[in-house]
């Protein structure tokens, strides 16, 4: 079980990351990650739909039928996130008119419906959901990551107005890593965001290959090794 928790979290964090690995959901992913803030919201919208819908589908799904199972799908992502659009509207109105049409756009979001048809719909209801929460925590640590990138590089804060998820208390809770007059529009921008996911796909690549080039010297070291131990019996 130890072993299974552990392949989940590697596989959404790293191995099969759905935003910069499969590359999907990139709509949403590039369109409010302007900012960490608006970025953190909708990450955990993201987070709650995809941990309550791969649940729900793992607990019921022995009563849908296979021919309808993606509009039973469909039905019960646009239950769920219709209840965080209104829970969202009700406490974090400024954040709900930040986010605009991307929230309710989660129920088309190919991440959630294609884990819940990989993962959830074969699998029982404690794996499916640590499934749905390490999955959604990968995508809001891809747009957290991409949202600070851009906010750092264009306006040089971090986490500015974070206000709009936590109230006023958290207007102050931002950092200010250098003070600038004029934004660099471009990271903020379509074609900035664009960049800037390539280069954290990049840098995600660089780091898998070096990891692997490294594996590959400790095999042939250890094959080395061995045989030298043979040659010397």
């Amino acid at each position: 079980m130890a072993g299974l928790s552990k392949d989940i979290w590697l596989s959404a964090l790293w191995k099969n990351n759905p935003s910069f690995v499969q590359l999907l959901g990139l709509c949403p992913l590039l369109a409010t990650s302007t900012g960490a803030t608006p970025a953190l919201g909708l990450g955990i919208c993201t987070m709650f739909v995809m941990l309550m819908s791969n649940t729900v589908i793992s607990l019921t799904r022995k009563q849908i039928p296979h021919e309808i199972r993606i509009p039973v799908f469909v039905l019960i992502i646009a239950a769920l996130v219709t209840i965080t659009q209104l829970l969202i509207h009700a406490f974090a109105f400024t954040l709900y008119q930040s986010l605009g049409i991307f929230l309710p756009l989660i129920v088309t979001n190919c991440i959630v419906i294609g884990r819940i048809e990989a993962f959830a719909y074969k699998n029982n209801v404690k794996d499916s959901a640590l499934d749905g929460f390490a999955m959604g925590f990968a995508v809001a640590i891809s747009l957290v990551l991409l949202g600070i990138v851009r906010e750092l590089i264009g306006q040089g804060t971090i986490f500015k107005d974070l206000d709009l998820i936590f109230g006023p208390i958290a207007k102050n809770w931002y950092i200010e890593v250098f003070h600038t007059d004029n934004n660099f529009i471009l990271a903020i921008l379509a074609p900035g965001a664009f960049i800037t996911l390539g280069l954290l796909i990049a840098g995600k690549n660089y780091l898998n290959q070096r990891y692997e080039l490294k594996q590959k010297a400790k095999e042939k070291s250890a094959k080395l090794n061995s045989s030298q131990v043979e040659l010397a019996n």
